[in-house]
């Protein structure tokens, strides 16, 4: 552990970005000619330098746990893995989203400027090593992502959305923030670790701690949209842009899984007894709601929204089957198990949101599933592309969803929690429909348009690397899930 490195070295990543995103804002108020094109470009440059000071960072640490800012930012493997995916996630949404911006004239510098700064608050979380930072993170975050739902000004739904995901956000953000206040008055540290330490010890008031729980496991349910504060959701995805939905229901999710690790393990790993219990209710209760309210849809957002809801429900049965009877044996397996998931889901999800941005064009929105009809004789291989991402998000084989899906199975039947499995597995089966749905409209049904789909060649290679690695992922999974195993066994608390 490297605790005494020379000033701000672990988090040059971050102080990159934030110089970049500020820059790439100047320079797209005072430079007319090429403003789109150039702000997109910039954009896509910043990520990939702030790809290469992460990979600096790590070959300077070697690997190790590192620490600035007084403790309060960790510089660690998960934290490195997770901020890696996150970079390509967003700048996927960038090249994904360009087209579809450009035809409603929403292909600006403040939706580049806006994400890049969400890109940072996710950054921020990832790595906060005391509730003040995973806080200012969050709020960064999301503060930006309630402006990108509503940078369609003359669009009523986006705006409704927005109210809606500004409200329940402010919401959720003051739950949590009353919950680690109540932590903080129970142990009197804010460092996660030092929250840890004071748990281990016993020297915390068991009482405040526990409804200091509560809220911060509501806090981090939001977050992730878990029933019961999924509410937000349906409606978000499906008012929001769809660009904007793309990045919403992808990168968010790595910030989100990270933020759980660092409250409920790295700092509350020693009432794992307790927040085990409410992880368990939510878990089934979303995987319930997700697949059941998935079937009635007729809006692909609306039904990729409920089975984001679902898909989360998964990722906290990993987290849940960490420690079970206070056995912590299988707290790595289950806790990659989780990362690896939620890594793969983001996958996933970029090129289910991708393929309608592909669909769409000028007036025309692809978000119903009728629009789907017949695509095979459209395009027989985006046809096949989205049959993959279907395929992958039911959890069916050889794709990477089913991988995900046996990895977070095994870890809670290694807990001996054996009926929680077999919920999970009914549940994924009920879902099944809806995924297959979609298929049997592509390839069985007349298509609605005749005409042959106008792509650009950029978001068509992207489409492609995307369905390919949703396939390749799933016949060879072990690197991966060989990086996650390894990113868990580093992190600085387990």
């Amino acid at each position: 552990m490297i605790s005494n490195l020379p000033i701000m070295l672990p988090a040059y990543a971050e102080i990159f970005l934030l110089f970049a995103a500020c820059v790439i804002l100047l320079l797209d108020l005072y430079v007319k000619k090429w403003r789109g094109d150039l702000t997109y470009v910039l954009s896509l440059a910043a990520l990939v330098g702030t790809a290469f000071c992460t990979v600096m960072v790590n070959a300077t640490t070697e690997g190790q746990v590192a620490f600035t800012f007084n403790g309060m930012f960790v510089s660690d493997l998960m934290a490195s893995v997770l901020k890696m995916g996150v970079y390509l996630s967003v700048a996927a949404s960038f090249v994904y989203s360009r087209g579809y911006l450009m035809e409603r004239g929403m292909y600006s510098g403040e939706y580049f400027a806006l994400t890049l700064f969400a890109t940072l608050g996710m950054m921020v979380m990832i790595s906060a090593n005391h509730f003040l930072t995973m806080y200012l993170g969050l709020e960064l975050l999301s503060l930006c992502l309630y402006s990108l739902v509503a940078l369609n000004r003359d669009s009523a739904i986006s705006t409704e959305a927005a109210m809606k995901y500004f409200v329940l956000g402010a919401l959720a953000s003051g739950m949590l923030l009353y919950g680690m206040s109540m932590i903080y008055g129970a142990t009197g540290a804010l460092e996660i670790p030092a929250i840890s330490r004071a748990l281990h010890v016993g020297i915390a008031n068991k009482t405040l701690l526990v409804f200091g729980l509560v809220f911060v496991v509501a806090g981090v349910a939001f977050k992730l949209g878990v029933v019961p504060f999924h509410m937000w959701i349906p409606d978000v995805y499906h008012g929001a842009p769809t660009a904007m939905t793309l990045l919403i229901g992808t990168a968010p999710k790595l910030a989100a899984f990270a933020m759980a690790m660092r409250l409920l393990v790295g700092s509350l790993l020693s009432l794992a007894m307790d927040w085990q219990q409410m992880l368990v209710i939510l878990a089934v209760l979303s995987m319930a709601l997700g697949n059941l309210a998935a079937i009635a849809q007729t809006n692909i957002k609306r039904m990729l929204a409920y089975s984001t809801i679902s898909h989360m429900g998964f990722v906290l049965l990993g987290l849940l089957s960490g420690v079970i009877g206070g056995n912590a044996l299988s707290t790595t397996d289950a806790y990659s198990s989780a990362m690896f998931y939620t890594v793969t889901y983001v996958l996933t999800s970029l090129a289910a949101f991708g393929m309608i941005l592909l669909m769409s064009r000028a007036g025309f929105e692809a978000d119903e599933l009728d629009d789907y009809k017949g695509l095979n004789q459209r395009s027989p291989w985006f046809a096949f592309v989205m049959l993959l991402v279907m395929f992958s998000l039911a959890g069916i084989p050889p794709t990477v969803g089913f991988y995900g899906k046996f990895s977070v199975l095994s870890a809670v039947v290694q807990s001996d929690q054996i009926w929680l499995a077999v919920v999970a597995v009914m549940f994924s089966l009920i879902g099944a429909f809806y995924y297959l749905r979609v298929v049997k409209l592509m390839y069985f049904d007349e298509p609605v348009l005749d005409t042959p789909l106008g792509i650009r060649m950029d978001m068509g290679v992207l489409m492609s690397a995307n369905g390919i690695a949703v396939l390749f992922l799933g016949l060879f999974p072990g690197s991966l899930m060989q990086l996650c195993l390894y990113a868990i066994k580093t992190f600085s608390y387990v």
